[in-house]
Protein backbone atom coordinates (compact mmCIF):
# COMPACT_ATOMS: atom_id res chain seq x y z
CA UNK A 1 0.00 0.00 0.00
CA UNK A 2 1.03 3.63 -0.77
CA UNK A 3 2.24 5.97 2.40
CA UNK A 4 -0.99 7.11 3.64
CA UNK A 5 -0.91 11.27 4.75
CA UNK A 6 -1.21 9.78 8.40
CA UNK A 7 1.99 8.15 7.67
CA UNK A 8 3.64 10.78 5.86
CA UNK A 9 2.87 13.58 8.56
CA UNK A 10 4.35 11.23 11.27
CA UNK A 11 7.37 10.29 9.17
CA UNK A 12 7.89 13.67 7.99
CA UNK A 13 7.95 14.75 11.56
CA UNK A 14 10.34 12.43 12.46
CA UNK A 15 12.47 12.77 9.40
CA UNK A 16 12.79 16.77 10.36
CA UNK A 17 13.55 16.27 13.87
CA UNK A 18 16.44 14.13 12.48
CA UNK A 19 17.73 16.46 10.16
CA UNK A 20 17.64 18.82 13.21
CA UNK A 21 19.67 16.23 15.26
CA UNK A 22 21.97 15.46 12.14
CA UNK A 23 23.16 18.88 11.85
CA UNK A 24 23.20 19.69 15.46
CA UNK A 25 25.28 16.57 16.08
CA UNK A 26 27.91 16.55 12.95
CA UNK A 27 30.60 17.98 14.87
CA UNK A 28 30.84 14.87 16.65
CA UNK A 29 31.65 12.94 13.33
CA UNK A 30 35.05 12.52 11.34
CA UNK A 31 34.59 14.93 8.26
CA UNK A 32 35.23 12.43 6.16
CA UNK A 33 34.52 8.65 6.24
CA UNK A 34 37.36 6.39 6.88
CA UNK A 35 36.00 3.66 4.07
CA UNK A 36 37.06 2.74 0.90
CA UNK A 37 35.37 1.89 -2.66
CA UNK A 38 32.59 -0.63 -1.90
CA UNK A 39 32.16 -0.62 1.64
CA UNK A 40 28.89 1.20 1.69
CA UNK A 41 27.47 -0.46 -1.15
CA UNK A 42 27.89 -3.79 0.81
CA UNK A 43 25.63 -2.59 3.28
CA UNK A 44 22.37 -2.37 0.83
CA UNK A 45 21.16 -5.56 -1.05
CA UNK A 46 21.89 -5.99 -4.42
CA UNK A 47 18.49 -6.64 -5.61
CA UNK A 48 14.90 -4.39 -4.85
CA UNK A 49 12.78 -4.79 -2.42
CA UNK A 50 10.18 -7.83 -3.05
CA UNK A 51 7.87 -5.80 -0.74
CA UNK A 52 7.07 -2.46 1.06
CA UNK A 53 9.35 -2.10 4.48
CA UNK A 54 8.43 -0.08 7.52
CA UNK A 55 9.06 3.19 7.80
CA UNK A 56 11.47 2.74 11.03
CA UNK A 57 13.79 0.93 8.84
CA UNK A 58 14.31 3.16 6.65
CA UNK A 59 14.90 5.82 8.54
CA UNK A 60 17.32 3.80 10.88
CA UNK A 61 19.32 3.54 7.65
CA UNK A 62 20.21 6.79 7.50
CA UNK A 63 21.98 6.13 10.39
CA UNK A 64 23.19 2.79 9.62
CA UNK A 65 24.29 3.10 5.40
CA UNK A 66 24.42 6.88 5.17
CA UNK A 67 25.90 8.78 7.22
CA UNK A 68 28.69 6.47 7.70
CA UNK A 69 29.51 7.36 4.09
CA UNK A 70 28.89 10.93 4.14
CA UNK A 71 31.75 13.92 3.60
CA UNK A 72 30.21 16.11 6.03
CA UNK A 73 30.03 19.27 4.49
CA UNK A 74 28.09 21.08 7.03
CA UNK A 75 31.02 20.31 9.30
CA UNK A 76 32.48 23.07 11.23
CA UNK A 77 35.88 21.45 10.33
CA UNK A 78 35.31 21.76 6.51
CA UNK A 79 38.08 24.01 5.29
CA UNK A 80 37.72 22.23 2.05
CA UNK A 81 36.40 23.17 -1.87
CA UNK A 82 34.26 25.59 -1.28
CA UNK A 83 31.55 26.11 1.35
CA UNK A 84 28.34 24.45 0.35
CA UNK A 85 25.69 25.51 3.56
CA UNK A 86 22.45 24.64 4.15
CA UNK A 87 19.94 26.27 6.64
CA UNK A 88 17.11 25.41 8.29
CA UNK A 89 14.81 28.31 6.24
CA UNK A 90 16.28 27.36 2.77
CA UNK A 91 15.69 23.37 3.95
CA UNK A 92 11.69 23.88 4.77
CA UNK A 93 11.87 25.77 1.72
CA UNK A 94 13.24 22.78 -0.40
CA UNK A 95 10.54 20.82 1.19
CA UNK A 96 7.61 22.58 0.35
CA UNK A 97 8.69 22.61 -3.32
CA UNK A 98 9.08 19.23 -2.89
CA UNK A 99 5.39 19.24 -1.76
CA UNK A 100 4.17 21.26 -4.09
CA UNK A 101 5.71 19.18 -6.95
CA UNK A 102 4.86 21.95 -9.78
CA UNK A 103 7.06 22.42 -12.76
CA UNK A 104 7.72 26.07 -13.45
CA UNK A 105 8.62 25.63 -17.35
CA UNK A 106 6.23 28.95 -18.03
CA UNK A 107 4.72 31.33 -16.72
CA UNK A 108 1.11 29.68 -17.42
CA UNK A 109 2.77 26.16 -15.79
CA UNK A 110 2.38 27.82 -12.88
CA UNK A 111 2.53 31.96 -12.50
CA UNK A 112 3.84 32.27 -9.09
CA UNK A 113 6.53 30.11 -9.89
CA UNK A 114 7.96 32.51 -12.26
CA UNK A 115 6.65 35.66 -10.25
CA UNK A 116 8.31 34.62 -7.64
CA UNK A 117 11.64 33.51 -9.08
CA UNK A 118 12.02 36.98 -10.50
CA UNK A 119 11.05 39.07 -7.37
CA UNK A 120 14.07 37.36 -5.30
CA UNK A 121 16.36 37.92 -8.61
CA UNK A 122 15.56 41.25 -8.39
CA UNK A 123 16.21 40.99 -4.17
CA UNK A 124 19.12 39.22 -5.00
CA UNK A 125 20.17 42.35 -7.70
CA UNK A 126 19.37 44.82 -5.12
CA UNK A 127 21.52 43.68 -1.72
CA UNK A 128 24.40 42.98 -3.94
CA UNK A 129 24.38 46.01 -5.29
CA UNK A 130 24.51 45.12 -9.15
CA UNK A 131 24.85 48.01 -11.53
CA UNK A 132 22.01 49.02 -13.54
CA UNK A 133 22.97 47.54 -16.68
CA UNK A 134 21.67 44.07 -15.17
CA UNK A 135 18.33 45.58 -13.63
CA UNK A 136 17.11 47.35 -15.96
CA UNK A 137 14.10 46.16 -18.59
CA UNK A 138 16.20 44.77 -20.88
CA UNK A 139 18.15 43.12 -18.59
CA UNK A 140 17.31 40.19 -16.44
CA UNK A 141 17.76 37.64 -13.88
CA UNK A 142 17.18 33.49 -13.43
CA UNK A 143 17.95 31.04 -10.95
CA UNK A 144 19.80 28.30 -12.78
CA UNK A 145 20.99 24.87 -11.02
CA UNK A 146 24.70 25.62 -11.49
CA UNK A 147 27.71 28.02 -12.54
CA UNK A 148 28.33 25.29 -15.09
CA UNK A 149 24.54 25.70 -16.58
CA UNK A 150 25.20 29.56 -16.09
CA UNK A 151 28.65 29.04 -18.01
CA UNK A 152 26.94 27.26 -20.83
CA UNK A 153 24.23 29.81 -21.47
CA UNK A 154 26.65 32.85 -21.44
CA UNK A 155 28.83 30.61 -24.24
CA UNK A 156 25.52 30.04 -26.12
CA UNK A 157 24.26 33.36 -26.16
CA UNK A 158 27.87 35.08 -27.02
CA UNK A 159 28.31 32.25 -29.84
CA UNK A 160 24.77 33.33 -31.27
CA UNK A 161 25.28 37.09 -30.72
CA UNK A 162 28.81 36.68 -32.62
CA UNK A 163 26.81 34.17 -35.56
CA UNK A 164 23.81 36.29 -36.22
CA UNK A 165 22.04 32.78 -34.91
CA UNK A 166 24.15 30.93 -37.50
CA UNK A 167 25.21 28.47 -35.02
CA UNK A 168 21.36 27.18 -34.38
CA UNK A 169 20.71 26.78 -37.86
CA UNK A 170 23.77 25.41 -39.38
CA UNK A 171 26.18 24.32 -36.68
CA UNK A 172 28.76 26.53 -34.78
CA UNK A 173 31.74 27.26 -37.19
CA UNK A 174 35.36 25.86 -36.07
CA UNK A 175 37.23 29.75 -36.16
CA UNK A 176 35.25 30.87 -32.70
CA UNK A 177 37.52 31.29 -29.61
CA UNK A 178 36.70 31.68 -26.01
CA UNK A 179 39.86 33.44 -23.49
CA UNK A 180 40.27 32.40 -19.93
CA UNK A 181 43.06 32.06 -17.48
CA UNK A 182 44.14 28.23 -16.22
CA UNK A 183 42.58 29.34 -13.04
CA UNK A 184 39.26 29.45 -14.72
CA UNK A 185 36.64 26.60 -13.11
CA UNK A 186 36.54 23.60 -15.37
CA UNK A 187 32.94 24.38 -16.78
CA UNK A 188 34.47 26.95 -18.65
CA UNK A 189 35.97 23.88 -21.07
CA UNK A 190 33.05 21.75 -20.42
CA UNK A 191 30.93 24.94 -22.60
CA UNK A 192 33.28 25.78 -25.57
CA UNK A 193 32.91 21.53 -25.95
CA UNK A 194 29.11 21.54 -25.62
CA UNK A 195 28.78 24.36 -27.67
CA UNK A 196 30.75 22.97 -30.28
CA UNK A 197 33.56 25.40 -30.12
CA UNK A 198 35.17 22.81 -29.43
CA UNK A 199 38.59 22.85 -26.43
CA UNK A 200 41.47 23.24 -28.74
CA UNK A 201 39.51 27.00 -29.38
CA UNK A 202 39.86 27.72 -25.58
CA UNK A 203 42.80 30.28 -24.73
CA UNK A 204 44.40 29.99 -21.73
CA UNK A 205 45.44 33.65 -20.86
CA UNK A 206 48.68 34.51 -19.10
CA UNK A 207 48.31 35.98 -15.06
CA UNK A 208 50.19 37.97 -12.72
CA UNK A 209 51.43 36.70 -9.76
CA UNK A 210 48.29 37.15 -7.91
CA UNK A 211 47.10 34.22 -10.43
CA UNK A 212 45.34 37.53 -12.02
CA UNK A 213 44.62 37.82 -15.76
CA UNK A 214 46.63 40.23 -17.65
CA UNK A 215 44.63 42.61 -19.33
CA UNK A 216 47.34 43.23 -22.19
CA UNK A 217 48.06 38.92 -22.66
CA UNK A 218 44.29 38.64 -23.70
CA UNK A 219 44.55 41.71 -26.42
CA UNK A 220 47.52 39.78 -27.21
CA UNK A 221 45.81 36.11 -27.67
CA UNK A 222 42.55 37.87 -29.55
CA UNK A 223 44.96 39.79 -31.86
CA UNK A 224 46.91 36.41 -32.80
CA UNK A 225 43.83 34.69 -33.72
CA UNK A 226 41.96 37.48 -36.06
CA UNK A 227 45.71 37.34 -37.80
CA UNK A 228 45.15 33.59 -37.95
CA UNK A 229 41.63 34.18 -39.40
CA UNK A 230 39.86 33.06 -36.26
CA UNK A 231 36.61 35.24 -34.70
CA UNK A 232 36.73 36.02 -30.79
CA UNK A 233 34.02 35.41 -29.51
CA UNK A 234 33.92 35.23 -25.45
CA UNK A 235 35.79 36.67 -22.21
CA UNK A 236 35.51 34.58 -19.23
CA UNK A 237 36.26 36.92 -16.21
CA UNK A 238 37.09 35.31 -12.72
CA UNK A 239 35.75 37.04 -9.72
CA UNK A 240 36.95 34.62 -6.63
CA UNK A 241 38.97 31.62 -8.77
CA UNK A 242 38.42 28.17 -7.14
CA UNK A 243 42.06 27.00 -6.43
CA UNK A 244 43.03 30.56 -5.60
CA UNK A 245 40.25 33.01 -5.37
CA UNK A 246 41.68 35.36 -8.35
CA UNK A 247 40.45 38.48 -8.89
CA UNK A 248 40.60 39.24 -12.71
CA UNK A 249 40.88 42.93 -13.10
CA UNK A 250 37.35 43.42 -14.20
CA UNK A 251 37.70 47.18 -15.59
CA UNK A 252 40.84 46.55 -17.98
CA UNK A 253 39.55 43.55 -18.98
CA UNK A 254 35.91 45.23 -19.94
CA UNK A 255 38.02 47.85 -21.68
CA UNK A 256 39.83 44.86 -23.90
CA UNK A 257 36.14 43.30 -24.73
CA UNK A 258 34.49 46.72 -25.30
CA UNK A 259 37.28 47.25 -28.29
CA UNK A 260 37.06 44.27 -29.42
CA UNK A 261 33.28 43.67 -29.41
CA UNK A 262 33.66 40.44 -27.26
CA UNK A 263 30.77 39.06 -24.77
CA UNK A 264 32.45 39.53 -20.97
CA UNK A 265 30.60 36.35 -18.45
CA UNK A 266 31.70 36.99 -14.95
CA UNK A 267 32.40 33.87 -13.03
CA UNK A 268 31.80 35.08 -9.26
CA UNK A 269 30.63 31.42 -8.32
CA UNK A 270 31.31 31.68 -4.62
CA UNK A 271 32.98 34.95 -3.88
CA UNK A 272 30.25 37.25 -5.51
CA UNK A 273 28.04 36.13 -2.62
CA UNK A 274 30.51 38.14 -0.37
CA UNK A 275 29.13 41.53 -2.36
CA UNK A 276 26.03 41.09 0.56
CA UNK A 277 28.44 42.80 2.40
CA UNK A 278 29.36 46.62 1.58
CA UNK A 279 33.07 46.69 2.21
CA UNK A 280 33.27 43.53 -0.73
CA UNK A 281 31.13 45.31 -4.15
CA UNK A 282 34.69 46.76 -5.02
CA UNK A 283 34.75 42.93 -6.35
CA UNK A 284 32.48 44.05 -8.51
CA UNK A 285 34.02 47.10 -9.88
CA UNK A 286 33.72 47.60 -13.65
CA UNK A 287 30.72 44.96 -13.72
CA UNK A 288 28.65 47.59 -15.36
CA UNK A 289 30.30 47.04 -18.43
CA UNK A 290 29.99 42.99 -18.38
CA UNK A 291 27.22 40.93 -20.49
CA UNK A 292 26.45 38.35 -18.16
CA UNK A 293 27.25 37.59 -14.22
CA UNK A 294 26.99 34.20 -12.55
CA UNK A 295 27.08 33.80 -8.20
CA UNK A 296 25.89 31.06 -5.90
CA UNK A 297 24.21 31.37 -3.16
CA UNK A 298 24.36 27.81 -2.57
CA UNK A 299 27.89 27.97 -1.56
CA UNK A 300 28.32 30.89 0.99
CA UNK A 301 24.96 32.42 1.40
CA UNK A 302 23.63 29.06 2.80
CA UNK A 303 20.43 28.36 0.63
CA UNK A 304 20.50 24.66 0.22
CA UNK A 305 21.92 23.29 -2.95
CA UNK A 306 20.96 23.81 -6.07
CA UNK A 307 20.86 27.32 -6.43
CA UNK A 308 22.54 29.89 -8.81
CA UNK A 309 21.54 33.59 -9.78
CA UNK A 310 22.54 34.39 -13.61
CA UNK A 311 22.25 37.95 -14.71
CA UNK A 312 22.23 38.94 -18.69
CA UNK A 313 22.51 42.15 -19.38
CA UNK A 314 20.71 41.69 -22.42
CA UNK A 315 17.58 38.87 -22.11
CA UNK A 316 17.05 39.15 -26.03
CA UNK A 317 20.71 37.48 -26.72
CA UNK A 318 19.76 34.33 -23.94
CA UNK A 319 16.28 33.96 -25.42
CA UNK A 320 17.35 34.10 -28.91
CA UNK A 321 19.73 32.16 -28.57
CA UNK A 322 17.32 29.50 -26.38
CA UNK A 323 14.11 29.47 -27.44
CA UNK A 324 12.25 27.19 -28.87
CA UNK A 325 8.51 27.22 -29.12
CA UNK A 326 6.47 24.18 -29.47
CA UNK A 327 2.34 24.35 -29.69
CA UNK A 328 1.87 22.13 -26.55
CA UNK A 329 3.79 25.81 -24.71
CA UNK A 330 2.27 28.31 -26.17
CA UNK A 331 -0.03 30.60 -24.09
CA UNK A 332 -1.54 34.22 -24.77
CA UNK A 333 -0.16 35.47 -21.54
CA UNK A 334 3.53 34.72 -22.95
CA UNK A 335 2.49 35.67 -26.88
CA UNK A 336 1.37 38.75 -25.74
CA UNK A 337 4.55 39.78 -24.15
CA UNK A 338 3.32 40.51 -20.66
CA UNK A 339 4.50 37.29 -19.05
CA UNK A 340 8.26 35.61 -18.59
CA UNK A 341 9.25 31.66 -19.59
CA UNK A 342 12.10 31.09 -17.91
CA UNK A 343 12.36 27.78 -20.39
CA UNK A 344 13.84 30.28 -22.47
CA UNK A 345 16.61 31.13 -20.21
CA UNK A 346 18.51 27.82 -19.41
CA UNK A 347 19.30 24.58 -21.21
CA UNK A 348 16.30 22.24 -19.27
CA UNK A 349 12.12 22.71 -20.52
CA UNK A 350 11.29 21.41 -16.20
CA UNK A 351 12.42 23.78 -14.14
CA UNK A 352 12.25 23.33 -9.95
CA UNK A 353 10.38 25.91 -7.76
CA UNK A 354 14.29 27.09 -6.70
CA UNK A 355 12.77 30.18 -5.84
CA UNK A 356 10.71 29.17 -2.48
CA UNK A 357 13.94 28.53 -0.43
CA UNK A 358 15.53 32.04 -1.97
CA UNK A 359 12.55 33.31 -0.10
CA UNK A 360 12.19 31.33 2.65
CA UNK A 361 15.86 32.09 3.93
CA UNK A 362 15.86 35.54 3.22
CA UNK A 363 12.64 35.95 5.17
CA UNK A 364 13.61 33.83 8.03
CA UNK A 365 17.34 34.23 8.74
CA UNK A 366 17.52 37.67 6.64
CA UNK A 367 20.53 39.23 5.18
CA UNK A 368 22.37 40.46 8.45
CA UNK A 369 23.11 37.04 9.54
CA UNK A 370 24.43 36.35 6.39
CA UNK A 371 26.72 39.52 6.48
CA UNK A 372 27.91 38.38 9.78
CA UNK A 373 28.96 34.79 8.86
CA UNK A 374 30.64 36.02 5.42
CA UNK A 375 32.56 38.97 8.11
CA UNK A 376 33.57 35.88 10.92
CA UNK A 377 35.06 33.86 7.76
CA UNK A 378 37.02 36.48 6.55
CA UNK A 379 38.64 37.53 9.64
CA UNK A 380 39.32 33.85 10.16
CA UNK A 381 41.06 32.99 6.86
CA UNK A 382 43.36 36.41 7.99
CA UNK A 383 43.96 34.59 11.15
CA UNK A 384 44.82 31.75 9.30
CA UNK A 385 47.04 33.46 6.54
CA UNK A 386 48.50 35.79 10.44
CA UNK A 387 50.09 32.25 11.36
CA UNK A 388 50.86 30.68 8.15
CA UNK A 389 53.90 34.06 7.71
CA UNK A 390 54.58 32.94 11.13
CA UNK A 391 55.56 29.73 10.64
CA UNK A 392 58.88 28.87 8.96
CA UNK A 393 57.75 25.32 7.34
CA UNK A 394 55.38 27.51 5.79
CA UNK A 395 54.88 29.71 2.57
CA UNK A 396 52.14 31.52 1.12
CA UNK A 397 51.49 30.71 -2.24
CA UNK A 398 48.94 33.19 -3.39
CA UNK A 399 47.52 36.19 -2.09
CA UNK A 400 45.19 35.74 0.74
CA UNK A 401 41.71 36.88 -0.38
CA UNK A 402 37.81 36.69 1.89
CA UNK A 403 37.84 33.38 2.88
CA UNK A 404 40.76 31.30 1.53
CA UNK A 405 44.22 30.64 1.88
CA UNK A 406 46.64 29.35 -0.09
CA UNK A 407 50.01 27.60 1.38
CA UNK A 408 52.48 24.87 0.95
CA UNK A 409 55.39 23.29 3.11
CA UNK A 410 58.51 24.72 2.79
CA UNK A 411 59.84 21.29 1.51
CA UNK A 412 58.23 20.92 -1.25
CA UNK A 413 55.47 19.26 -2.94
CA UNK A 414 55.81 15.65 -1.58
CA UNK A 415 56.03 17.52 2.34
CA UNK A 416 52.92 19.61 1.18
CA UNK A 417 51.17 16.44 -0.25
CA UNK A 418 51.72 13.93 2.75
CA UNK A 419 50.12 16.77 5.05
CA UNK A 420 47.15 17.44 2.78
CA UNK A 421 46.92 13.26 3.08
CA UNK A 422 47.72 12.92 6.90
CA UNK A 423 45.29 15.61 7.70
CA UNK A 424 42.64 14.51 6.27
CA UNK A 425 43.36 11.25 7.17
CA UNK A 426 42.40 12.31 10.46
CA UNK A 427 38.92 12.87 10.38
CA UNK A 428 39.36 15.89 12.26
CA UNK A 429 39.03 18.51 9.33
CA UNK A 430 39.10 18.38 5.93
CA UNK A 431 41.30 20.22 3.28
CA UNK A 432 41.66 20.27 -0.44
CA UNK A 433 45.17 20.37 -2.42
CA UNK A 434 45.40 22.03 -5.44
CA UNK A 435 48.51 23.05 -7.78
CA UNK A 436 49.32 26.61 -8.18
CA UNK A 437 52.30 28.05 -10.56
CA UNK A 438 53.58 24.28 -10.87
CA UNK A 439 53.99 23.95 -7.70
CA UNK A 440 51.69 21.81 -4.88
CA UNK A 441 49.48 24.25 -2.34
CA UNK A 442 47.07 23.32 0.61
CA UNK A 443 43.83 24.88 0.30
CA UNK A 444 42.44 26.21 3.68
CA UNK A 445 38.80 27.67 3.22
CA UNK A 446 36.89 29.23 5.85
CA UNK A 447 33.42 28.74 4.89
CA UNK A 448 30.64 26.61 6.62
CA UNK A 449 28.18 28.15 8.29
CA UNK A 450 28.58 27.00 12.11
CA UNK A 451 32.75 27.48 12.04
CA UNK A 452 33.47 29.26 14.45
CA UNK A 453 37.16 30.35 15.73
CA UNK A 454 38.10 27.44 17.68
CA UNK A 455 37.66 25.16 14.65
CA UNK A 456 39.62 27.20 12.85
CA UNK A 457 42.16 27.20 15.68
CA UNK A 458 42.01 23.27 16.03
CA UNK A 459 42.45 23.15 12.25
CA UNK A 460 45.83 25.04 12.25
CA UNK A 461 47.11 23.21 15.58
CA UNK A 462 46.11 19.45 13.50
CA UNK A 463 48.74 21.45 10.58
CA UNK A 464 51.42 22.39 13.07
CA UNK A 465 51.17 19.06 14.40
CA UNK A 466 51.32 16.98 11.55
CA UNK A 467 53.87 19.37 9.52
CA UNK A 468 57.60 18.55 9.41
CA UNK A 469 60.52 20.51 10.40
CA UNK A 470 61.57 22.93 7.74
Amino acid sequence: MPVTPEEFRSAGHQLVDWVADYLEGVERLPVQPPVKPGDLAALVPAHPPAATEPWADVLADLDRVIVPGLTHWQHPSFFAFFPANTTYPSILGELAAAGLGVNGMTWATSPVATELETVVVGWMAELLGLPTTFRGPDAGGVIQGTASEATLCAVLAARERLTAGAGNRTGTPGDLTVYATAQAHSSIEKAVRIAGIGADNLRLVETDEAFAMRPEALAAAIAADRAAGKRPCLVVANVGSTSSMAVDPLPAVAAVCRREGLWLHVDAAMAGIAALCPEHRHLFDGLEHADSLCTNPHKWMGVNFDCDLFWVARRADLIGALSILPEYLRSKASESGEAIDYRDWGIPLGRRFRALKLWFTLRLDGVAAVQDMIRRHVALAGWVAERVAADPRFELSAPPNLNLVCFRHVAGDAATDDLVEAANASGEALFTRTVLGGRTVLRFCVGARTTERRHVEAGWALLERLAPAA
